[in-house]
Parts: C-alpha cells; structure tokens; sequence
C-alpha cells in the first residue's frame, strides 16, 4: 500500500490543493483532494485485469470551484433535501438557504465540496480531511468539528468514515456524491448497468422532491431493486414517483437495522465489474443522473451528460428533521456523529 502526495492546482483566490494518492497491491488506485476533500479518481480492474476510472470528475481544479453536480463532493452539513430551508431544534427556528426552489439541498452554498480541508496521512493506507463549520455556517446551529476518513482496503474497498461534534445541538447528516460509471470514462450512460437494493420500501415525495412521511413497499413498482435490474429497464415508467424526479432519485428505506452491511451492488455486464455498497445509516439515495446535462470540464474534455452515471448516496432521510417516523439527525452538544460507507469492487 502506498500514499503519495502532490501538487494539484492553485484555487481562484490562490490556495495551493494537495492531490492524495492512494493505491493497493492489487493495482486499485484512489485519489483525492483537500480542497472538497472530493474523490477525483478510482481506478479499478475489470474480468481481463484492465484498470477503469469509475468515477466521473473534472479535468483541474477550476471544475471544482465549481462542481454545481457535486462530482466526488463530500456533502455536510446536511446531505439531500430539507423543506421550505427551515428546522427547529429546541424551539429555535433556524432559517437555511433556499438553493433548490423554496427548499434547501445539501446544506447550502458554500458547500463542504467547494472549502480547502486540512488533509494528513493518518496511517499506510488511510487519508483524513478536516474542516472547522462556524455557528451559523449555512444556517446550522453550533461551532463544529468534522473530519472525513477515506481508507483504501487490499481487498478493493475504499471506505469512507465520517465523525463530527458541534457546541450546540444540531443536524449532521454527511454523504458522498460520486458519480459511478462502472465502463469507465469512455461510457455515455449507465442504463445498461444493473442495481441490487436490499430495501422492502421507499420514501415518496412531493412535486418539490420532499419526502411526505409516507414509507411505501417497493412491491410491484419499478421501485424494486430486491432483485437485479438494468437502471433503463423501468425508468421511463409511467409512475408517479418517476415522472416527478425524471428518472431515479429516490431514498431507499435500508435493511441494514443500523449495522454496516451490503445494502446496494451496481454491476456491468460489459466490464464484469461489481461495486458493492456497504453503510450503517438507514437511507441510501439513489440518483440516476437526470440532471446532470452537457457537464463541460470533465477528464480528457468530457462532457458529462443525463444519466451517464449514477449516485448512491447514504443518508439519513431527507427532510428527517421534519418527521417523527424518520431517524433523527440531530445531534446533541458535546456528543459524536459517527457513520461508515464504504464502497467495494470486484470482478464476476
């Protein structure tokens, strides 16, 4: 196992960003960068030991300041969707940026992915990111510590750990936003790719993408993912759900009951290349894409189009905080939010 680190690119206001890589015997490759301590590259082998770059990513830093899609993007302090950009947490209403129509989407802007992070090499094979967020960093309350872990395993996991406390009680709801296409850079769309879920139900939305309370079985609707599916066999669906998020965006009520287990596989057909999904949160959101559309700045000139490659995202629910039946993502002042997702690859 080997980490070595590099100059990447200077930012806009210029702030030199440090470039990690990480790679395994097995030839697995991984790298990062401090400035949105974003997954910029995951170099993985195929069924003839040919290595592909999975993940979707911008040609230099410039894309990144940027990075509307949140390519590779480490999401706080909430990931996913809040509604009407309000919470209240012990009778306090705090008021969160309205970045998605009347809603708040991943926490606001500046976002985690768009901030520089103190980067360290904490061990042979694993890099941590930190970030202080200020009281009132995009709306939250309380002064907050948190870190990002990203470990590269010789099995072909790179598993990501997140930690965080705040001086206030507060929402952290922490995620990854990779966008993965298992036929590498070379790949249009990720429509022939097929999706395991190990999920009984889904949580509906409104028109505006927040979820109604209602928790609904995924039986007999192109929700279901129980058994392998290709992402085109059923998106074009005429099903409500489908229709309002133009394709798969949805959170999956996970089987997991809190430990870190397998709760998703996407497989190629072409590259033989599987992708297992492991966390301990309840959720896990999966996003086909469909707004990601003509994405200029991409690796080798590539621009990046609707569902050329697909999200999952771990979470707890989105717009949890205005739920009862939703796990909670608040934490309390002085206390740990801890939570793993790791993602693993291998061949069939």
């Amino acid at each position: 196992m080997s980490i070595e680190v590099r100059d990447y690119g200077v930012t806009s206001d210029g702030q030199q960003v440090k470039q990690y890589i990480m790679a395994n015997k097995q030839g697995m490759k991984a790298v990062l960068l401090n400035y949105g301590a974003v997954i910029t590259e995951l170099h993985v082998p195929d069924k003839k030991g040919e290595l592909h770059d999975v993940v979707w990513g911008y040609e230099d830093i410039a894309g990144y300041e940027v990075n509307t899609p949140g390519l590779g993007s480490a999401i706080g302090r909430n990931a996913n969707r809040i509604g009407k950009a309000q919470i209240t947490i012990n009778g306090k209403v705090y008021e969160l940026q309205k970045n998605n129509g009347e809603n708040n989407l991943h926490g606001g802007n500046p976002g985690y992915n768009r901030r520089m992070w103190k980067g360290l090499i904490a061990d042979d094979n694993k890099v941590e990111f930190s970030i202080e967020s200020p009281d009132g960093d995009q709306g939250f309350p309380g002064n907050a510590s948190v870190k990002i872990s990203y470990t590269l395993t010789e099995d072909n996991e790179l598993r990501i750990g997140y930690e965080a406390s705040a001086d206030q009680d507060t929402i952290f709801n922490l995620t990854n936003h990779s966008y993965f296409n298992l036929e590498g850079q070379e790949s249009n769309n990720v429509l022939e790719h097929h999706v395991w879920i190990d999920a009984d139900a889904f949580t509906p939305t409104d028109d505006g993408l927040i979820p109604t309370g209602e928790i609904r079985s995924v039986e007999g609707t192109p929700m279901d993912f129980k058994t392998f599916h290709a992402l085109g066999e059923r998106i074009e669906e005429d099903y409500e759900p489908l229709k309002q998020a133009g394709g798969y965006d949805h959170n999956y009520v996970l089987n997991n009951e809190g430990a870190y287990a397998l709760c998703c596989k996407l497989k190629s057909l072409k590259t033989g290349i599987v992708m297992e999904v492991y966390t301990d949160l309840p959720g896990m959101q999966l996003y086909c894409g469909n707004f990601l559309e003509d994405e200029t700045g991409g690796k080798n000139g590539r621009v990046y189009g609707k569902r050329s490659a697909v999200c999952f995202e771990s979470q707890y629910f989105p717009d949890a905080v205005h739920h009862e039946n939703f796990k909670s993502p608040i934490c309390k002042a002085g206390e740990k939010y801890r939570s793993v997702t790791g993602y693993k690859f291998t061949v069939e």
